[in-house]
């Protein structure tokens, strides 16, 4: 046994064996993934979330009612010294990464077009009439390390950074609006209270017992996460959920998707490369461009879709998702080491945003307070500034792409409105 083994305690031993085994699951993955989705990931989502509901029923009995959790300024500070902690002794003497979400698989230019045809009571903020807007969208992963791919955990995650958005906004950003997504319908845990315990077992290295641990187990958590991670094709042809509400204009919550309009079946070779999402991103960016479309599901019934409880995905079969946006990502290079520091340098936060699209919830609350702090310290590490792009931004060709990338469209192109 190693010196560095011989120093763990049990509990982060069997963490390892856990992650382990999630590492050979996704060796076989691709394997069967397709097929065991196609078949049963409906009905068993349906199970665990009717058991997930029963065990914590919502109090909510208003639309977009919001219910603060006790001692919710605590323990969102609670959260934020854990978090700086672990980015401090993580990245101590290297580059810092964000503490969620952190693998950058890379950040590509896109453009967001609002339908023309969007019904009534969606028709606010960025979705009043029809307009396009430049974006920056960042393709990552989990976090809080960047292990090889084959090792992650198997949630992606997106976020797109619209630009030239007209109108106050509610945090430090003066012309952007953030829309931020992962590869499952419900965030990892369902509060801010558990979110803290979550941390803390992070912080002590043994993230996975914070749901299999028999004094204080969350196994439908990990049943709901589990039935949507996986050995992941491509950044590009998944599927992303907001998994928390943000208001549509006054009275109405909705939740956001962002799914590929033409899903491509990337091949995974059985080798995994350690950054074979990036690498698959690049290559289908090298031959095409890729569209994907935004969607909003409205809140039906609170006691069914809470906006409290991220835990509780909102049934599309009662409230389905009705597309409102495209997003054009055209083919490009953007893995050259000046456009990685670059994403670096963004910040992703809901709270990047107009009133109409307000974030709603504890998770959401909490996130405005350490998104910003942890970003803050992330860049006094790495001695970066923060930087609000706008769109002109131009970084030289990737040394590792080859062929004719083509070029963004004109509304892209620096100078353009």
């Amino acid at each position: 046994m190693s010196g560095s083994a011989r120093g763990k305690s049990l509990g982060q031993r069997l963490n390892d064996f856990l992650l382990a085994l999630i590492a050979l699951e996704h060796r076989v993955d691709p394997l069967f993934r397709d097929g065991f989705n196609a078949l049963f990931q409906g009905p068993l989502v349906s199970l665990v979330q009717a058991l997930i509901r029963l065990r914590h029923p919502s109090r909510e009995t208003s639309p977009c009612q919001e219910i603060p959790v006790p001692e919710e300024e605590r323990i969102t500070a609670e959260i934020a010294i854990e978090m700086g902690r672990f980015l401090e002794t993580e990245y101590r003497g290297k580059i810092a990464e964000r503490a969620g979400n952190t693998k950058t698989y890379g950040v590509v230019r896109g453009e967001m077009e609002v339908l023309s045809e969007v019904p009534a009571d969606l028709k606010r903020g960025v979705f009043g009439a029809p307009a396009r807007f430049p974006a920056w969208i960042r393709f990552g992963g989990p976090g809080p390390l960047s292990p090889p791919d084959v090792e992650d955990a198997g949630i992606l995650s997106i976020g797109v950074k619209l630009m030239g958005v007209p109108g106050p906004k509610l945090l430090d950003e003066r012309a952007t609006q953030d829309f931020l997504g992962i590869s499952c319908p419900t965030f990892t845990t369902p509060d801010i209270v558990e979110n803290l315990k979550l941390q803390r077992h992070i912080g002590a290295g043994t993230p996975t017992l914070y749901f299999f641990d028999p004094r204080d187990p969350h196994y439908l958590d990990a049943l709901m996460q589990g039935l949507f991670a996986r050995m992941n094709r491509n950044p590009l042809f998944t599927r992303y959920f907001s998994c928390v509400p943000y208001l549509c204009g006054p009275g109405l919550a909705v939740k956001y998707s962002i799914r590929p309009l033409e899903p491509e079946r990337t091949r995974i070779p059985w080798r995994i490369p350690d950054d074979w999402l990036r690498q698959a991103m690049a290559a289908t960016l090298e031959r095409r461009g890729v569209e994907m479309e935004l969607a909003l599901q409205r809140q039906g019934d609170p006691r069914r879709m809470p906006v409290e409880n991220a835990a509780i995905a909102w049934s599309e079969r009662h409230s389905p998702f009705v597309p409102v946006a495209r997003i054009a990502i055209p083919q490009q290079r953007f893995t050259s080491p000046a456009q990685l520091a670059f994403a670096r340098r963004l910040a992703f936060n809901p709270w990047h945003c107009v009133e109409a699209h307000r974030p709603l919830g504890n998770q959401n609350r909490a996130r405005r307070t350490l998104y910003a702090e942890l970003s803050r310290l992330r860049q006094a590490m790495n001695r970066e500034p923060l930087v609000e792009p706008d769109g002109s931004e131009t970084f030289p060709a990737s040394p590792l792409s080859a062929g004719n990338a083509g070029e963004p469209p004109a509304s892209l192109r620096k100078g353009s409105a």
